[in-house]
This record gives structure tokens, sequence and C-alpha cells, in this order.
């Protein structure tokens, strides 16, 4: 799988934005945006990407959560690409499918776990890929642990929600991707 963070130069406040494509871009293969952000070069960037011959650029859109910096060009990007939208909260304008605790999604070329966490807000999600060790995290604050293990921090009870996860890389909501902690 391919992950791009399609908010790479923007202007204003926003969260990442990440296209998630399969490595062959093959005609299976789910193009999916995690997140919108809220900035217009999320729409410029979409334009530019490779996708594959014939396929939408975005066919679906999965949202960590529902804050402003997140959903801000959701109807944007529905008018454009016309994707089917997935969210935990089914009070967003533009929501197409309910997602729930567990709920597995194809994304690129792979199938993600669907992670309820309500820590940051009561419809956050964090996806986990467990054969790569992807998490997209949005803005669920996480912690390293050795061997892996990811937690989520200052939830209380929520921090063993994550802990099944083995993690190699963290794509979270803002700022830079990062990798597991090094063992020693």
């Amino acid at each position: 799988m391919r992950i791009d963070n399609m908010a790479r130069g923007n202007s204003v406040y926003t969260s990442n934005a990440y296209l998630v494509r399969g490595d062959w871009n093959a005609l299976a293969d789910r193009n999916t945006l995690v997140d919108t952000g809220r900035d217009p070069v999320v729409l410029d960037s979409l334009e530019q990407a490779a996708t594959g011959v014939g396929k939408p650029r975005v066919e679906q859109v999965v949202l960590t959560h529902c804050h402003y910096d997140h959903v801000g060009m959701l109807q944007r990007i529905r008018q454009r690409f016309r994707p089917v939208v997935y969210a935990f909260s089914p009070h967003l304008d533009g929501v197409d499918r309910v997602l729930a605790d567990g709920d597995r999604l194809f994304l690129g070329d792979a199938w993600f776990e669907v992670i309820h966490v309500p820590c940051h807000s009561q419809d956050s999600v964090c996806l986990y890929h467990p054969g790569s060790g992807v998490l997209f995290s949005g803005d669920t604050p996480v912690e390293q642990h050795l061997g892996g293990s990811i937690r989520s921090c200052d939830c209380g009870e929520m921090s063993s929600r994550l802990s099944h996860c083995a993690v190699d890389t963290v794509y979270p909501g803002h700022g830079g991707e990062y990798l597991k902690a090094q063992t020693s």
C-alpha cells in the first residue's frame, strides 16, 4: 500500500489528509482518503495523484472524527469525486455509512480494523492494519511501548482499546508520520 499526505504545502490550519492506494493501482484497489482536511490544496494534490487508469481518484473517504479541521473539504470532495463517506458519527451531513467498533474497511489494497476510541472526541476512531503495522490515529493521542504496542494516552480506560495493535508506523491527524520506538 502507498500512503501520501495530500495536505502538504497547506496554507491554512488543517488536519492531514492521507490518500491510501494499492501498490499497483489495480482495479480492485480502493483509493481512499483518510480525513479531508480543510485546505483547498487537498483538491489540487488529489488531481495530481497517480491513482490508476480508469479508476476514480477518490472512491471512499473515512473520517477519523468530525472536527472542522478534518472534514472542512468534505462537501467539495463529495461534489468533485462522489466517494462513499464513512464516519462513526451519524450526525455529519454527507456521511453515507456509519462505522462501528470492529468494522473492517478495505483501504488501498489492505483490510483495516476500525477501533472506536472516544478520547479526543466521542466519534474518534483509529484505523489499524495488522499486516503492515500501520495506524491512522486521527487526533487520538497515542504513545509507543516496547515491542511496538500502542495505547491511547490520557484516556483512562480507553488505553486498552489499542493495546492489541503492534504498530510500526503512526499516521496522526497533525504533524508527520512516525515510526515505532526502537527497542534496545
